[in-house]
């Protein structure tokens, strides 16, 4: 359901809440968001697991806990799957927090593409492995910012409901997550 790279239409967004509403009084509509969002869902935690059956045993839990709490869902102007975002992010946080490990994330050349302008795409191919080795080293929250704008293409409004932040906060962190990036590329490998 989710067009233009990933953004609803508000008349989109609308039909989606009437059937999360009525998925509050009748678990087989739950069924239809569990179809429309298990695939965005597991990619997320798969991206941060590396690993299928931990992706499948979070998402698994992440559709569990919103159909548990689906009643204490509120509207609050973002497509629902922003709340199965939040509730997946904070899944895979407890994970990582039990096993104590630090997350791990998996990412495509063409996603990483959107941190550097199209003059800088050209050297871009010769620095993945640097790109994926500071992203794999770089603090969760840095990463998270950027994997919610970029692989996610979530807007500033999502993001900062999925992580509990304004939206000036998620748009602050992202470019500076991104500067980041660009400035701990530049000291390993040269300009970029």
């Amino acid at each position: 359901m989710e067009k233009n790279g990933g953004h609803l239409t508000q008349e989109q967004i609308q039909e989606e809440n009437l059937l999360v509403e009525q998925a509050k009084n009748d678990p087989v509509k739950f069924g239809v968001l569990y179809d429309r969002y298990f695939e965005p869902i597991f990619n997320f935690v798969y991206r941060r697991s590396d690993d299928e059956e931990v992706a499948a045993d979070i998402t698994s839990q992440t559709f569990v806990k919103a159909l548990e709490n689906i009643k204490k869902y509120e509207f609050r102007g973002v497509p629902f799957s922003a709340w199965l975002f939040r509730i997946a992010t904070n899944e895979v946080n407890r994970y990582y927090r039990k096993k104590h490990k630090k997350m791990v994330f998996s990412l495509e050349e063409e996603v990483i593409k959107g941190l550097v302008n199209e003059e800088e795409a050209d050297d871009l191919r010769d620095k993945l492995p640097q790109i994926l080795e500071i992203l794999n080293e770089a603090p969760t929250q840095l990463v998270e910012i950027l994997e919610l704008r970029f692989f996610e293409d979530r807007s500033f409004k999502e993001i900062s409901y999925i992580l509990g932040i304004s939206e000036s906060g998620a748009k602050m962190r992202t470019y500076r997550a991104i500067e980041k990036i660009r400035e701990i590329l530049n000291t390993r490998t040269g300009a970029l």
